[in-house]
């Protein structure tokens, strides 16, 4: 199944990043909710522009030749894979609605979860101190002064 991703409508608008997630999670999670497998294909679909362009036109890259797209495959059993793709179709049109970011809750989940692999989550309602010199501590202690 092909559900096309309206960068005709919207292109300033990072649908790749917002289907792949943080580390290719988001996809990832598609694909492990509906047994489906999710291919992006299509212009743009290669994050290297020049390499794309060095692919287009060879054997497996024919879809270079299209506009960006989703590609929705299954391998199920006859009487759920009608099911199971149009809940992949569901899901993806979801995240192809683009919204403001202040509205925005996947996007804020997309970020926490980056934030959580990178090791740079704060959360909410933790205290900051005003500096952030390596030497105040959680204590609230300073250095030693030394002489001269």
């Amino acid at each position: 199944m092909r559900v096309d991703i309206p960068v005709d409508k919207y292109p300033t608008y990072n649908f790749v990043g917002r289907i792949l997630g943080p580390r290719g999670n988001s996809l990832k999670r598609v694909e492990a909710t509906t047994d489906c497998r999710v291919l992006i294909r299509g212009r743009g679909s290669i994050k290297d522009p020049a390499r794309e362009e060095m692919m287009r036109g060879k054997p497996g890259y024919e879809h270079l030749n299209e506009p960006l797209h989703i590609l929705v495959e299954a391998e199920l059993p006859v009487e759920i894979i009608d099911a199971r793709l149009m809940q992949a179709r569901e899901i993806l049109e979801d995240l192809l609605r683009p919204m403001d970011e202040s509205q925005d809750f996947f996007k804020k989940q997309q970020l926490r979860e980056l934030a959580m692999l990178n090791g740079t989550l704060r959360e909410e309602g933790m205290q900051r101190s005003g500096s952030a010199s390596p030497f105040h501590n959680s204590l609230g202690m300073k250095r030693a002064k030394t002489r001269g």
